[in-house]
């Protein structure tokens, strides 16, 4: 039997493993591959939560955030300590997911080593190199240096066709986020006490019309921040609702929440939820206010409509479908579109029923299964 086929996956942030460790799964289980684990710890706590609920134990843990680490120093380190990880392991690929910056420096490292580089939730793109910010442009870079390019819809294909990139190195597969969640929702019907955290929150707010809110964009640091606490603040004056917001730890946006929010009756601010909880949230709201991106295609999967506080995105199909709806960062305009949901049902409805283009669960063996196909073209 020839030897397995050593892919080295790099991931940092609690998004990135959530959405790799089905593909680690499916890899570890298929005998053709070795699959390897480098994290950054680009978010600590976050990315170990989701770690270990997968049963992921890293072969490489660099540790590498610092407390209000520049992205320049953030950069620099990383690029060098993956570096440091890939000639240890001497990988045949490196595998990375997204646009974050451990994506983007996995991708550079290993391109400085002339290894393939296979590229999870490739093409996404929002036209604007500042909104996101420095997500754009990550993804850009990722995807100049990328062999195989795994899309997660048609429209993510198509944009890596128009930058000219080899339609036989793009294959569209769905996101591996909707594998993660439906894992992850059987677990815990299995198993309800891996997402019992909420329940005194749940008690808490029985009768009300819970929306959950999660906000962390750079781009959104300062002015965009108090609008959306504003926001929230007046949304949560109505009696018949309540707001669940689990707190990004960035000081940024820590700061601005606790001074806007903190003691208001039906706000509750919580830590960040591990990803258990993170998929009972999603379950128990009736909508979903966010500035991210993942949420905009887990949120769907469940029914659930999503407004996201951007100006543009890169996963058009949820707005393109009608299961997102881009709000800004106005104050006026996010509570308008909050209060058109909550008293016209046709309109949550046609949010709610609409079709989920993110994918059906089935991405990460679709990736493997290219993976394998490759490994065919190269004996």
């Amino acid at each position: 039997m020839a030897k397995p086929l050593k892919i080295l996956v790099v991931c940092g942030t609690r998004p990135e493993a959530i959405k790799l460790f089905p593909v680690i799964a499916a890899l570890k289980a298929d005998a053709r591959f070795d699959a390897r684990v480098c994290v950054s710890a680009q978010h600590r706590g976050m990315l170990d939560q989701v770690l270990q609920i997968a049963g992921i134990v890293p072969d490489h843990d660099l540790d590498l955030m610092r407390p209000d680490q520049t992205l320049d120093a953030l950069t620099a380190a990383l690029l060098t300590e993956i570096g440091k990880a890939i000639d240890l392991e001497k990988p045949d690929r490196v595998m990375v997911q997204g646009d974050t910056a451990t994506a983007m420096c996995g991708a550079l490292a290993a391109y400085y080593r002339k290894l393939p580089v296979d590229h999870v939730e490739a093409g996404l793109r929002s036209g604007n190199i500042h909104h996101p910010w420095p997500e754009e442009v990550n993804r850009k870079i990722i995807g100049a240096i990328a062999s195989l390019h795994f899309a997660p819809t048609q429209t993510a294909a198509e944009a890596l066709l128009r930058e000219n990139t080899d339609p036989a190195r793009v294959h569209v597969t769905g996101n591996t986020v909707i594998d993660a969640l439906h894992w992850v929702t059987a677990r815990i019907a299995a198993e309800p006490e891996l997402a019992a955290g909420l329940a005194e929150i749940e008690a808490r707010f029985a009768g009300k019309r819970i929306i959950g809110v999660t906000s962390h964009r750079r781009e959104n640091f300062g002015g965009g921040l108090e609008a959306i606490a504003d926001a929230v603040r007046r949304i949560a004056a109505r009696p018949d609702v309540a707001i669940v917001f689990p707190v990004h730890p960035n000081p940024n946006v820590r700061r601005v929440m606790d001074r806007a929010l903190a003691g208001l009756d039906n706000v509750a601010l919580i830590e960040p939820l591990d990803y258990p909880h993170f998929a009972r949230l999603l379950t128990i709201a009736e909508i979903m206010l966010t500035d991210s991106g993942g949420v905009q295609e887990e949120a769907p999967a469940l029914g659930k409509p999503v407004l996201v506080m951007r100006e543009t995105t890169e996963r058009p199909e949820g707005v393109a479908s009608g299961t997102a709806k881009l709000v800004g960062t106005h104050a006026d305009t996010i509570v308008t579109e909050i209060f058109t949901l909550l008293d016209d049902n046709a309109a949550y409805e046609a949010m709610s029923r609409a079709h989920n283009p993110f994918g059906d669960g089935h991405a990460a063996a679709r990736i493997v299964e290219l993976l394998g196909n490759e490994i065919g073209t190269q004996a």
